[in-house]
């Protein structure tokens, strides 16, 4: 029986069973619960940009995508962006998806924290920084209708959303500060993490080793 919330069907396939059930089962009520709400914003907000994602990339890459925050995705010395889209990657190859399918949803993974620039890509990856940007910071959130939030949120409920993701966030790489240099990530290290600064762009290249 295919499952539908808030119009949107969730596709009824091997592939996405098995997504569904790891993430389930390997990482948290609160990543769970936040990824579908991602696959699902990010199909609605695609309808009202005139987007057509492939529903099966889309609903990987939404559900992998903050992976890299929990173990036992989480590595110590990248992006923990980067460790939700090898990890996705390396899924979707094992299920027979092809390298550029495959890679899509590792790019769509990789940049869902980088404003603007996934909106210029393939509609999988627009999508999924979309999906994130409803849920997370409520961005173009009037784009979805009353009746559409409140499906969505019946499905997957966020009580005490906001700080329960902060803190995923900061759980997720305040042991490996330095990745978060260049990215938004570095906001809510030096919210919660007593006497951390970050990484400044203009003092590094001030301070480089090149003469002057």
């Amino acid at each position: 029986m295919i499952e539908t919330i808030a119009g949107v069907e969730i596709p009824d396939t091997k592939v996405v069973a098995e997504a569904t059930d790891l993430i389930k089962e390997t990482t948290t009520p609160l990543i769970y619960h936040h990824s579908r709400r991602v696959f699902l914003f990010g199909t609605l907000q695609a309808r009202e940009l005139g987007l057509t994602p492939d529903p099966e990339l889309l609903y990987v890459a939404a559900l992998f995508h903050d992976t890299g925050l929990v173990p036992p995705y989480r590595s110590d010395d990248q992006r923990f962006e980067l460790d939700g889209a090898e990890q996705a990657q390396a899924f979707l190859l094992s299920h027979g998806y092809s390298e550029a399918e495959a890679r899509t949803v590792w790019t769509a993974i990789a940049l869902h924290t980088t404003p603007e620039v996934p909106y210029k890509l393939e509609p999988e990856i627009a999508a999924t920084t979309a999906g994130v940007e409803t849920d997370v910071l409520g961005l173009r959130l009037g784009a979805i209708t009353a009746g559409e939030i409140e499906a969505v949120t019946a499905a997957h409920p966020r009580p005490d959303f906001k700080r329960q993701i902060l803190r995923a966030f900061t759980d997720g790489f305040a042991h490996r500060p330095d990745s978060t240099f260049g990215t938004v990530n570095a906001d809510v290290l030096e919210h919660f993490v007593p006497g951390y600064r970050h990484l400044d762009f203009v003092d590094v290249i001030q301070n480089s080793p090149w003469p002057e």
